[in-house]
């Protein structure tokens, strides 16, 4: 997506937060950019060229980012149910064997990039409180001399759920940040949880800061993918992963036709009647056909400074999640 030059802090009210605080700390939002020397850095880096894709159409790049915008701005209320309708639900296990490969450890800081209606951050956080919960089951049983009371004080003594795990969600669309904030409210995820308004051209974090990295079904998005890259490279901790889960290339010929034939007449269908939006749907599976395939997306992982970058196909490579770690 095109990258503005000011955003805006979105906070979520939850206990332990205030100003999208951590533990009464300003999470590492950057103080001078603009003004940074990255900034610099990428002011100064070679002209790119004027023109990219929007879907199989061809756009100048400054107008890229607007059309995006306005697609999800668009789809934003339906966003989830034309999830499930379109893949039939399997994007849910996408996402879950997402988690799988993340195995976030006790105090994990997560960024989730363009992630704005909340998937990958609610199942952050019921992974992080089911292992915490775990681990003080475990404890207490090994204290077998405790009495009831001691138990329940013990309980009552834990304020933090999560084992001190945190996740930011980062997206550029006011509409899927509301909706994700609307989920969390109905669903009661409050602690452990914040929402900014960001780009993931130039995010508004400090170098340095988080231990994992995730985006799902948006890096396809951005006008430069190489720029999103980079920034997430920069926000790492060193040791820090990078975990993308995106629509891939199909590895299956038959699949593929069949593939192409649903993508391309019954999805725009389906946007125009659940969704009232025939051309954003239309952008989606036109955007799918536009991204690198995964032995070409690792390549542009790597040349971002990510090493052990590794990708696994699933569904016969209608999908891919790519993992790659700052060392």
């Amino acid at each position: 997506m095109a990258a503005p030059k000011s955003c805006a802090l979105w906070s979520y009210c939850g206990r332990g937060w205030s100003q999208a605080m951590w533990g009464g700390q300003l999470l590492g939002l950057r103080s001078s950019w603009p003004g940074t020397p990255l900034s610099a850095r990428l002011l100064s880096q070679e002209k790119r060229a004027t023109e990219t894709h929007f879907g199989f159409e061809t756009v100048p790049e400054e107008e890229k980012g607007g059309k995006v915008y306005q697609v999800f701005e668009s789809v934003a209320k339906k966003y989830d149910v034309m999830n499930d309708m379109m893949s039939l639900g399997i994007h849910r296990v996408w996402k879950d064997l997402l988690l799988w490969k993340m195995r976030p450890l006790p105090g994990t800081q997560l960024l989730d990039v363009a992630g704005g209606t909340g998937d990958i951050a609610f199942r952050f956080l019921n992974y992080v409180q089911s292992h915490h919960q775990s681990k003080q089951k475990r404890q207490l049983r090994a204290q077998q001399n405790l009495s009831w009371e001691e138990i329940a004080k013990k309980y009552q003594n834990e304020e933090d759920s999560l084992g001190g795990s945190r996740v930011m969600v980062c997206d550029i669309n006011k509409e899927m940040l509301k909706v994700g904030k609307q989920k969390a409210l109905a669903q009661g995820y409050r602690a452990g949880l914040a929402w900014v308004l960001g780009d993931a051209e130039e995010l508004p974090f400090d170098d340095d800061k988080f231990d994992i990295y995730t985006i799902a079904f948006g890096i396809r998005n951005v006008t430069h993918i190489d720029q999103a890259l980079q920034e997430a490279h920069r926000v790492l901790k060193p040791g820090g992963q990078f975990l993308c889960l995106e629509f891939s290339q199909v590895n299956n010929p038959l699949i593929s036709r069949l593939y192409d034939l649903y993508s391309f007449q019954v999805i725009p269908v389906l946007g125009e009647v659940i969704a009232g939006d025939w051309k954003s749907y239309q952008y989606l599976v036109e955007s799918i056909r536009r991204f690198p395939s995964q032995e070409e997306f690792k390549e542009m992982i790597e040349d971002a400074g990510f090493h052990k970058v590794t990708y696994e196909s699933l569904t016969s490579g209608i999908v891919a999640i790519h993992s790659g770690f700052k060392l």
